[in-house]
Formats: C-alpha cells, sequence, structure tokens
C-alpha cells in the first residue's frame, strides 16, 4: 500500500519540488552525517519513499524532481540523483544555505517552478486516497489534528474552498493543519509570488511564508481547495521517528521484507519485521516492529519496536523504542536508545 496517492489526469508533465535543507536538530546525533530525510524507515530513506509514492501514482510522467538542500556533501547529492533517476526524472539539486523560511526554500529551486508543479516538504510520510481534479487551481492537503498551535493551518468555506491561511496561530482557528504537500497547476505563478515575497521583504518572524505567497494568489482569483489524508506520519525526532517505522511497517506487513541474503540462526523473528542485505542474526528475538540495515549483526539480543542502521554490532542487549545509528557497537544490557553514528557502548 502506498503512503500517497495522486491521480493526475490529462495534465503535462509535471515538476517535482523537495525541500529538505533543514538542519534535522531534533534528531540529533542521528543528523549529524545523515540529513534527516535520508533517514531509513521500513528499510528506506523518508524521502525515496515521498518521491517513489508520488510517481506511482501518477498518470504523467515526473519530469524534473528538484532537491534543495544543504551542504549535504557530494555523496547525498550523488544517492538524491540516483532516486530521480530511478523514477525515470531528471534530478535536479538546488541550495538553500541560509534557513529563510518556507517561501524561500521553494524559491531556490525557481527554474523548476513552471507548469504544474507539486511541492512536497520531506519532514513526514503520510497514508491517503489522493485523487486530483486537473480543472482546479491547486489543491492543499491538510490534518484536523487537537493543537494545531504549532502548524500553519487553513479555513474552508460552504462550499470547500479554503478561505484563510494562517501561520502558526496563537488563538484557535482551524484545527486543519497543513502537512505539507502542495499541487499547484500554474508552477509560474507561485514562482511570481515567491518573488514578490521577496522583492518586498514581506517576512513573518524573519522568514518568507508559503502561506504568504498562497494569500496573494488566492486574492488574484486562484481557488485552492483541501485535500484530506487518513494518517499523517512525523519525523521530527527520535520517538516520532521510531513509531513511524511502526506504521510503515504494519502497512506493509503483507510483503516479504526479509532479505534473501540475511543470515538467520536460532533466532526468532516476530512480524512485521525489516532484515536489509547481509545481516546475520544470531541467538536472538528481533521484533515486532524493527528495521535492520545491511550488514548490521545482531547476537544474543532481544531488539523491538526500532531502528538499527546499516553496519552495525549489537550483542548481548535488550533494545525497545530505540533509535541506533550506523557503524554503531553496543555489548552490554540497554533499553530505549538513542545513539548516532560510530558510537561504542560497552
Amino acid at each position: 500500500m502506498l503512503f500517497a496517492f495522486l491521480r493526475l489526469k490529462d495534465l503535462i508533465p509535471m515538476n517535482l519540488i523537495i525541500p529538505m535543507a533543514g538542519q534535522g536538530k531534533r534528531m540529533r546525533p542521528h543528523t549529524l552525517m545523515t540529513p534527516k530525510p535520508l533517514i531509513p524507515v521500513g528499510g528506506k530513506p523518508i524521502v525515496q519513499r515521498l518521491v517513489e509514492d508520488i510517481a506511482a501514482m501518477c498518470d504523467e510522467p515526473i519530469n524534473e524532481i528538484g532537491f534543495i538542500i544543504g551542504d549535504f556533501g557530494d555523496a547525498v547529492e550523488a544517492e538524491l540523483l540516483d532516486i530521480a533517476s530511478s523514477l525515470g526524472a531528471k534530478g535536479k539539486i538546488y541550495y538553500q544555505d541560509v534557513a529563510l523560511g518556507t517561501g524561500h526554500a521553494i524559491y531556490c529551486a525557481e527554474p523548476s517552478l513552471s507548469g504544474p508543479v507539486i511541492v512536497a516538504f520531506a519532514d513526514t510520510l503520510f497514508r491517503a486516497d489522493f485523487k486530483i481534479d486537473s480543472t482546479q487551481d491547486g489543491t492543499i492537503w491538510v490534518k484536523q489534528i487537537e493543537d494545531p498551535s504549532q502548524f500553519g493551518v487553513v479555513k474552508v468555506n460552504e462550499v470547500g474552498a479554503i478561505t484563510d491561511f494562517v501561520e502558526k496561530p496563537k488563538d484557535f482557528v482551524s484545527d486543519l493543519a497543513i502537512i505539507g504537500i502542495y499541487f499547484f497547476k500554474d508552477g509560474d505563478h507561485l514562482k511570481r509570488e515567491l518573488k514578490y515575497l521577496m522583492d518586498n521583504n514581506v517576512v513573518k518572524g524573519g522568514e518568507y511564508q508559503l502561506t504568504d505567497a498562497l494569500e496573494n494568489m488566492k486574492q488574484q482569483g486562484v481557488v485552492f481547495r483541501p485535500g484530506t489524508v487518513d494518517h499523517w506520519m512525523d519525523c521530527g525526532n527520535k520517538n516520532a521517528t521510531v513509531d513511524t517505522n511502526k506504521m510503515v511497517l504494519e502497512f506493509e506487513k503483507d510483503l516479504n521484507m526479509v532479505s534473501a541474503s540475511a543470515k538467520i540462526e536460532n533466532s526468532v523473528l516476530i512480524q512485521p519485521v525489516q532484515v536489509s542485505d547481509g545481516v546475520i542474526i544470531e541467538n536472538s528475538v528481533v521484533g515486532p516492529y524493527v528495521s535492520i540495515g545491511k550488514e548490521t549483526v545482531i547476537k544474543n539480543t532481544r531488539v523491538s519496536n526500532s531502528i538499527v542502521r546499516s553496519h552495525s554490532s549489537i550483542n548481548n542487549a535488550t533494545i525497545e523504542n530505540s533509535l541506533i545509528g550506523m557503524h554503531t557497537t553496543i555489548d552490554l544490557n540497554a533499553l530505549d536508545l538513542s545513539m548516532g553514528d560510530y558510537s561504542t557502548m560497552n
């Protein structure tokens, strides 16, 4: 099952914009060496899941995928370009050197803001049945939540059109939080409005907000309608990412997620479990809701509800609700860990 279901009819090939330049401070130490959108859930990087699910349900091909990043290094850029290439799209790398807001981030991909455009922020995964009506000007996906004060929200009128955009309201105005997925029939119009914000220094909290550009477009007659999701899965911090991994594995539990090259001896796998290539599991109980990265070795261990990344070694441990980084060594009895890459605990 897919987390995003977008069905686009009678559209020319479109561009997909993925802003992902944030430093991921709430995910440290895991983001010291790996950008947050490349942290794996269910065995795949967050951003790869996002673009694959969008592309798979588009009737028309995606022409370009523009990744807006910080100084992530050549290896990360190559990985992102490979993701785009695997979908038959041209990958482009854009840079946001200074964090100046959502509007500024999108405008960093200015050459790709043309024709029909999907903008998808690589912070979350979601599960929904999305259908885009190509006659509509645009769609903004939302989720009804209990506390919308930390999100941009929308208000909707009686005919289902969005009437207001409010960024992080202190007082309640709506419980429909914008999840960070947008469709624009006219990407060039969006580009003009983002440029207007920067040319005229229209800022809130020192940042250029996408919602201000959306408001300007609405005032000019563009009609935005809300799309809804069944599940909105956060990857903003360690606990949220582990919970999202659990949900992903539950959604995909009918698939075979254990690599044929994994060596499992005198051990029990309690499904759902995802096991990558070259993993060795001996004298252990693994699962439920565990993802294990490639070439990791687990011995004499009980691990559940956790993500263990690649090339790690775990021995004589009890681990639950944990996110273990790459090239990490653990040899002791532990519980509920958040360990970064290249760490050792014994």
